[in-house]
């Protein structure tokens, strides 16, 4: 039996907008995403026999074809013409669930990421990206992970200048945001105003921190309420930080800072007003395969 731990790291969008509604009933997007070192760990070993089995330390995620991880693996599995199905995954979250961060994508992204070592079939990342947007918008960059351009439904993706050394706070409030809803009050209100895209893309070539988070924005933020928003922002300002804005469909906002201190001091600050706190930095993939045991 040969087992297999992977790294799955959380993101958040440094730049989110929605370009259009599509004809599907998907949407047209423009992110800059970045992954961040928060991350789940998923395990998945070959076993007799069983089919798909989940386990995870978080009694809310569902532990069958409703899971993303699940949805990865049979998505793996069809793309490869495998009948043996016979694995178990366990998961371990960190991430927050339903906060903005793909922890779900996360996952299933680690999980075509195991498998194509399990199975030995040596696909290439674009081959893993079209399996993986198969399975959800934000799977494709997960897979990559870094600093990148996401266009399309999330699965065109091209890579830009990393972000600069730098401490990133992120705060969830107690709530949670489902992100079919938030893209129907989208279809229903539209937007007021439109994020320079140009202009951030231009910050993030320039490589200069204090440029980009001028230009931060996420287009959710003009139709999505988070309670504690206005509050968890006006915090991290006051304590330094260079940028705010809320990561995906919310409600995790994170705040961008050059200090260590300055982050470790804002985290503190915040515990009144959110759930879920962490610090953490920039990372340069989106998944790492972190021990493999034969």
């Amino acid at each position: 039996m040969m087992k297999i731990k992977v790294k799955a790291y959380a993101k958040i969008n440094l730049l989110l907008d929605i370009v259009s509604r599509l004809s599907n009933g998907y949407h047209d997007l423009f992110m800059i995403m970045q992954s961040v070192g928060v991350y789940d760990t998923i395990t998945i070993n070959n076993k007799n026999d069983g089919g798909i089995t989940i386990s995870c330390n978080i009694d809310s995620i569902p532990l069958n074809e409703k899971n993303i991880a699940y949805k990865a693996a049979e998505a793996f599995f069809s793309a490869n013409s495998i009948t043996d199905k016979n694995i178990h995954i366990d998961i371990v979250k960190r991430i927050p669930h339903a906060a903005g961060l793909a922890g779900g994508s996360a996952d299933g992204a680690a999980v075509i990421i195991a498998l194509n070592k399990l199975y030995g079939t040596d696909l290439s990342y674009d081959e893993l990206c079209k399996i993986g947007v198969k399975v959800g918008a934000d799977v494709p960059f997960c897979i990559t992970g870094g600093t990148m351009l996401a266009q399309g439904v999330g699965d065109i993706l091209h890579k830009v200048k990393s972000l600069p050394k730098c401490y990133i706070v992120l705060a969830k409030p107690d709530f949670d945001v489902n992100t079919a809803k938030a893209y129907k009050q989208f279809d229903e209100c539209g937007k007021i105003h439109t994020p320079d895209k140009f202009g951030m893309l231009c910050a993030m070539q320039s490589h200069n921190l204090d440029d980009i988070c001028i230009k931060m924005e996420n287009v959710f933020e003009q139709f999505i309420e988070v309670p504690n928003r206005i509050t968890i922002k006006e915090i991290m300002r006051n304590n330094g930080a260079c940028g705010v804005c809320m990561s995906g469909s919310g409600p995790t906002v994170f705040g961008i800072f050059k200090s260590r201190d300055d982050a470790e001091k804002t985290a503190e600050n915040l515990k009144d007003f959110a759930k879920d706190i962490c610090v953490c930095t920039p990372v340069n993939k989106g998944c790492k395969i972190d021990k493999i045991i034969e």
